[in-house]
């Protein structure tokens, strides 16, 4: 098993991303800048603002959406699972990479993307789904990152909703005694945010930076979901 499909050749589309999995990149894409910005302010508050505390819930707001944009990327996280397993041989990419780190191919395409978005060389390896760089970035930093902070997140949610949830059952009443106490998780959620954050950043670069500089559709291909040879 690879983590990169072969190298794309000939001058026809290949159908690579099937409609699940843009729509999961989609709304995990909108999930993140929900989480993210409701994230911030929950961890650092602004100052209280003046008046009855009934007449501004606004942080209430902030609190449920962060909490339903929660619960949507940990569904559409366990969904995107699913499809791994059910769909085309491009849906479980990101999940296999282990299985390749062992391949001298997969190192050689690694570092030969290295190189390429370092400025150091004028065109990529050509590749019908992930490079072996984004593969790698996809599974240690997003896959993983992502597993870690629906974690904590239900762990931190069960504190609130009380020992008798689901939530603390499931999550709070093993995770946090291993994380150490309950600031502890906080702490390691919110560097699970930067975490995600920095992957976000590396990963417009990548997509951008390989869009405009090679010969294969890229953005375009998680709209469509065909990767074209350009002319």
């Amino acid at each position: 098993m690879a983590a990169v499909s072969k190298a794309a050749g000939g001058e026809h589309a290949v159908y690579v991303w099937e409609a699940p999995v843009r729509l999961w990149h989609w709304v995990m894409m909108l999930a993140m800048f929900v989480l993210i910005g409701t994230g911030f302010l929950i961890g650092v508050p602004p100052p209280s603002v003046p008046g009855e505390a009934s007449d501004n819930f606004w942080f209430g707001y902030i609190r449920f959406l962060h909490f339903a944009a929660g619960y949507i990327f940990a569904v559409f996280f366990v969904l995107r699972v699913y499809w791994a397993i059910v769909g085309n041989k491009y849906a479980r990419e990101i999940f296999i990479v282990p299985y390749s780190l062992f391949t001298p191919t997969f190192w050689k395409g690694f570092f030969d993307d290295v190189v390429f978005y370092l400025y150091l060389k004028k065109e990529p390896g050509s590749y019908e789904g992930h490079n072996p760089m984004a593969a790698l970035a996809m599974f240690f930093m997003y896959v993983l990152g992502a597993i870690w902070m629906i974690l904590s997140g239900f762990a931190l949610y069960g504190e609130g909703a009380g020992m008798g949830s689901w939530q603390f059952r499931w999550f709070t009443s093993w995770l946090q005694p291993l994380v150490g106490d309950s600031q502890q998780l906080h702490t390691y959620h919110r560097l699970g945010m930067w975490y995600l954050i920095i992957f976000s950043l590396v990963h417009i670069y990548m997509v951008f930076r390989q869009d405009v500089f090679t010969k294969e559709t890229i953005i375009s291909t998680m709209i469509n979901g065909w990767r074209v040879r350009k002319p």
